[in-house]
């Protein structure tokens, strides 16, 4: 990025971390609020659940199309897109109280999480190409960081009787922060107009390679399990090890703050490792966390949370490894990846609750175990194809 002076490049990176405070913030907000949502609306578990599907659903959008539009018009209009997006899914969210537009409204939150989502991990991956490992895991700090707050904030609102709408308002303070921060900072200028050309026929040949298949696998699967951890651990403390609201869900805090704090930890040995054998390493240990913690004594549940932390580093990870295949179109590649992503979002926690629904939720959380193991067994053929890239 020759264009770009040692300030803008570090600007564009502080915008990028706040961006992913913004986004942890934004997207955790739906589990506090749900409760009182349902309350409001006075409508069962299923449709609850059809509303939150949204913002999965345009997460996929997004990641579908704003790759090619990056490559295209440029980063600083797919992220300013993207703030727009969160403006308007928060405002509609906020605003109405229909399922139908509920549940239109969180697509478009999700449309701006997903193009946050790609956008500023793009940009990071051109900012930093040296050292992308490290920045990319450090930015997911901030992810975590924003994750962690929001619950808390959530609660204290609503324990002094504000209303949920009024929750996911106050958030456009953040948005429009975010929003004139990117109108405002001054982007490279080669990623100011149009920046690459499509080449259609190359990119299927690029994006469908066997390597690129491994990574589609490795990224949904590790979601899958990421999520189906997040969604399920509260009810299985409960309902298994007879724990209390408080201690299930401070467990469910643990789990993203350990994942903060891993990703902190992670950004100084994840290049000296190597990006292939760090996520073999963190999938396998993340799988031991969890079938310990949901088959051994009671005294082992706090393994559960504990695979937070192993489980830290490894979508940031497989981004880089990813993204060191490709010079060109890295957007349009990148979108894809998360696109495989936003499908781990929908498949986990689904699987996680038909299994539970057949053989209990204890055998159901277990299909984390094999996420876990498949994340490991994806990242390790792509070891043994590439060995110089492990």
């Amino acid at each position: 990025m020759t264009t770009s002076t040692r300030n803008t490049i570090w600007l564009l990176t502080a915008g990028a971390f706040f961006a992913f405070f913004v986004f942890g913030f934004s997207d955790n907000l739906k589990g506090p609020v749900l409760p009182a949502l349902l309350q409001d609306l006075q409508i069962n578990y299923a449709l609850g659940g059809t509303i939150l599907l949204g913002v999965y659903v345009g997460f996929m959008g997004a990641t579908l199309s704003t790759g090619f539009l990056a490559d295209v018009i440029g980063q600083k209009a797919v992220l300013i897109l993207a703030g727009i997006c969160l403006a308007v899914g928060v405002t509609g969210i906020s605003s109405f109280r229909t399922p139908v537009l509920l549940t239109i409204f969180m697509a478009v939150l999700g449309f701006g999480l997903g193009s946050l989502e790609l956008g500023c991990n793009a940009l990071i991956v051109k900012l930093h190409p040296s050292d992308k490992g490290r920045y990319l895991n450090l930015m997911a700090v901030m992810h975590g960081m924003g994750s962690m707050v929001a619950p808390l904030y959530a609660g204290w609102l609503l324990a002094i009787n504000i209303s949920w709408r009024a929750v996911y308002r106050w958030d456009l303070i953040l948005i429009g922060l975010l929003s004139a921060y990117f109108a405002l900072v001054r982007f490279p200028k080669a990623d100011s107009a149009k920046s690459e050309k499509i080449d259609f026929k190359h990119l299927g040949k690029t994006a469908f390679t066997r390597e690129m298949l491994l990574f589609y696998a490795s990224i949904t699967m590790y979601v899958s399990l990421e999520l189906g951890m997040a969604s399920w651990i509260v009810e299985f403390l409960q309902k298994v090890r007879g724990q209390s609201v408080t201690q299930s869900t401070q467990a469910l805090s643990l789990y993203f703050g350990l994942m903060m704090f891993g990703r902190f930890v992670g950004s100084f040995f994840v290049e000296r490792l190597g990006y292939l054998k760090s996520i073999v390493v963190m999938a396998l240990g993340a799988s031991a966390c969890v079938a310990l913690g949901l088959f051994g004594p009671a005294q082992f549940s706090i393994l559960l949370p504990v695979s937070g932390f192993f489980l830290s580093i490894i979508f940031p990870t497989i981004t880089a490894a990813a993204s060191d295949a490709h010079k060109a179109n890295v957007n349009t590649i990148l979108g894809l990846l998360f696109t495989f992503a936003g499908l781990g979002g929908i498949l986990g926690p689904w699987l996680v609750g038909i299994v539970s629904d057949l053989g209990g939720i204890q055998i159901g959380l277990g299909m984390n175990i094999v996420f876990g193991l498949l994340t490991a067994i994806a990242a390790f053929t792509l070891m043994r194809l590439s060995p110089k890239k492990a």
